[in-house]
């Protein structure tokens, strides 16, 4: 069924048809009536018309199309970021479509290049680095784009979760748990998430008289394998060995734990383990891992919501949103309470 179907149907002009059902209304025409426009979309619903997004996005010079940037979706922090950026897409009729560029310079600008090339009405991006390097290319200027769960030190508009409170919460904890020798799994040093998040924890220690020397803070990957390997360095020290580490991502914090248990160590008893972003996984192992509960899928739908102002020519600012420590066995805390 097509607009000139409904139309005939209805024994209206094609275009008053069309400015329901499409949501257009310019200053030449008026918008049909309330009875009307009802007429038009329970008939498009009874014959199933569904709008054609080429045609459409011929008329509006829009594509209808996001698209996203993310270092791996086979993360289930990315994934999660995409389902909110996707489902605040579709609800706004648009369609949003992800790519992969593993954190990698050179392959950031290749697919930012070949998501440009797609035409999309805008991007958001949640692989950008702190040096934002491969966001200079000349496409980008005329293109809108939000970045989502990393920010940039040039200051481009983001949604972010507030990192470096959520390391301020974890040193809080820790603290008053006693524990005065601590180590820090970074993460990469040119993402904002491990840089904020490492930031705040060591912030925190500094202000209770308890410095960490550069010894106790180890840069790895954002996955287990990093994450066991750093933790192996900071277990094995002979003297002063830490009582407890903070990883910042989930993952990291999991291999930590392997590290722990090949040392003979038990968690919340021998030494204390926290992570970041709380994903589901963490509150199911065996001990169950203190982390900070960060909003994945709302800042994919709060980058989207961002994106779609900027493109209707709105002034936006960054939005900063706000983390829970969810406290459980794994820091020997008491089990799933949330510290604000």
């Amino acid at each position: 069924m097509t607009l000139q179907g409904i139309a005939e149907q209805l024994g209206l002009h094609v275009s008053t048809v069309s400015r329901v059902l499409n949501g257009r209304q310019d200053g030449h025409t008026r918008a049909a009536s309330g009875d009307t426009a009802r007429r038009i979309r329970n008939l498009a619903d009874e014959l199933g018309y569904r709008p054609n997004p080429l045609a459409t996005g011929l008329r509006t010079r829009r594509s209808n199309l996001i698209g996203v940037l993310v270092p791996r979706l086979s993360e289930i922090v990315m994934a999660t970021i995409y389902e909110g950026a996707e489902e605040a897409a579709a609800s706004h009729g648009l369609s949003a479509f992800v790519t992969n560029t593993h954190d990698d310079p050179a392959l950031q600008r290749e697919r930012i290049t070949m998501v440009l090339a797609r035409r999309v009405d805008g991007l958001v991006i949640g692989d950008a680095h702190l040096d934002g390097a491969a966001l200079d290319l000349p496409g980008l200027r005329t293109t809108p784009f939000v970045l989502v769960n990393r920010r940039t030190s040039a200051g481009h508009t983001s949604v972010t979760c507030d990192d470096r409170l959520g390391g301020r919460l974890v040193a809080e904890h820790l603290l008053a748990l006693g524990h005065t020798s601590v180590g820090v799994i970074a993460g990469e040093p040119f993402a904002s998430t491990g840089a904020d998040r490492t930031e705040g924890f060591v912030e925190r220690y500094r202000e209770a008289g308890l410095p960490l020397p550069a010894s106790r803070v180890v840069h790895s990957a954002f996955d287990t394998a990093g994450g066991r390997h750093a933790a192996h360095n900071l277990l094995a020290m002979q003297e002063d060995r830490p009582t407890a580490l903070f990883a910042v991502n989930d993952f990291a914090a999991i291999g930590a734990a392997g590290a722990a248990r090949d040392l003979g160590l038990r968690l919340g008893r021998d030494v204390a383990l926290a992570g970041f972003n709380d994903t589901p996984l963490v509150a199911e192992l065996p001990v169950p891992l203190t982390s900070v509960h960060s909003p994945m899928a709302e800042q994919g739908r709060r980058a989207v919501n961002l994106l779609l102002r900027r493109i209707a020519g709105e002034e936006i600012r960054s939005e900063i949103l706000t983390p829970h420590l969810m406290a459980r066995e794994s820091t020997g805390g008491p089990v799933g309470a949330p510290l604000l």
